[in-house]
């Protein structure tokens, strides 16, 4: 089982905090749907047909900005290509581009669940990070999600800004409640160099939160959801029991995946199981228009010792942590003596639960999880 990711590169503006690869010429949207059909369609027939598509996921940029009819066009390319057993679709939404016909016409076509980029309800914090849309819509946009029968969608928030205080943080998360929603992901800001934010730290005009303000707001988004049954399975991530994402979940236990359009990655394993490849596209849309998609672009060869690693890392940053015996069978990779040292000390501080059966860390080690996963790797 695999799954599909589809980059849908164009936005409105740019937010101040994205680095992800974005366009906001509307007028080459047609074109860059026949590309992207094109692309699909090239993979009949190809290795990427034989495993069955378990997840979906359009993501960007803002594929809410295409047209009912264009993801048509998309999903009929991607029912006559692949081969489909398709438990989870989702699409990322942005509050100022959507109706309640158009939330009922992506639900009548497949899509099962939402995800809906809030970021905050607050009107000064919405202008400081320059998003598109306001509060209201912001909360309009929650109201359809109800009545469009999406039982399945997750809201993303953004902690940890400037200027932005506890009352504030905690006002957005009491508003979000309201809306009983199964899925938050909450992200703490990143100020990236080639941002807007970046360029006004450069400056010396933008001072970047400390960490110890971060960790704050973190204990505030944890404590909030966990008292609503909204719990932590990931770094970024809290849902109600049965409403984790499968897609991204895939992404962290070495799920192969492939990804469409341009920049999109994907991730995929070779038939000995022994290495793995992940490549992405070209950060270029003129060049996508081209059918420039043949060539794997920053093309890896992941051997087995890297790709073990890998899954160390990106299965700590899960609650349901890794299985030791696992990484020796599917990655022939075992703990050095250092390393199980390392976490009987971290297991003895309460950052980590280890045992022949399991490695995770606690919600407190979850905090740190950056610094916990370096330190094991480097022992």
């Amino acid at each position: 089982m695999s799954g599909l990711y589809l980059h849908i590169p164009f936005c409105k503006q740019a937010c101040s905090y994205c680095d992800f690869y974005f366009v906001t010429r509307q007028h080459q949207q047609q074109d860059f749907v026949h590309a992207l059909v094109q692309e699909i369609r090239s993979k009949r027939d190809t290795k990427f047909t034989q495993d069955k598509i378990r997840t979906i996921y359009f993501g960007g940029g803002t594929p809410s900005l295409l047209s009912t009819d264009q993801l048509e066009q998309i999903i009929a390319a991607i029912d006559d290509t692949f081969s489909l057993e398709v438990e989870e679709c989702t699409m990322e939404l942005n509050p100022d581009d959507v109706s309640q016909n158009y939330l009922a016409a992506i639900h009548s076509m497949g899509i099962t669940r939402a995800s809906m980029g809030v970021q905050s309800f607050d009107e000064d914090l919405l202008r400081f990070m320059h998003r598109a849309h306001s509060r209201e819509e912001a909360l309009r946009c929650l109201e359809l999600l109800a009545k469009t029968g999406f039982e399945s969608f997750t809201v993303d928030l953004i902690y940890g800004n400037p200027n932005q205080s506890i009352e504030m943080l905690s006002k957005d998360i009491e508003k979000l409640l309201e809306f009983n929603p199964p899925h938050i992901s909450a992200y703490s800001l990143t100020i990236e160099e080639n941002t807007r934010l970046g360029k006004q730290v450069s400056l010396g005009r933008l001072q970047a939160p400390e960490d110890d303000f971060t960790a704050q707001h973190f204990e505030i988004v944890h404590q909030k959801l966990s008292e609503k049954g909204i719990h932590q399975y990931e770094v970024s991530n809290f849902a109600k029991p049965g409403f984790e994402a499968k897609h991204n979940s895939a992404y962290w236990s070495h799920k192969n995946y492939l990804g469409l359009g341009p920049s999109a990655h994907s991730f995929w394993w070779n038939d000995d199981r022994q290495s793995a490849e992940r490549w992405n596209n070209k950060k270029d849309i003129n060049a996508y228009l081209k059918s420039d998609w043949e060539e794997k672009s920053d093309l890896e060869i992941l051997e087995l010792h890297q790709l073990a690693e890998e899954r160390v890392m990106l299965g700590l940053r899960t609650k349901k942590g890794v299985n030791p015996a696992d990484l020796t069978q599917r990655y022939n990779f075992n703990l050095s003596e250092r390393q199980k040292a390392y976490l009987q000390a971290k297991e003895r501080d309460g950052m980590v639960e280890y045992n022949p059966d399991r490695i995770a860390l606690t919600s407190t080690g979850l905090v740190i999880a950056d610094l916990i996963i370096l330190d094991l790797i480097t022992a």
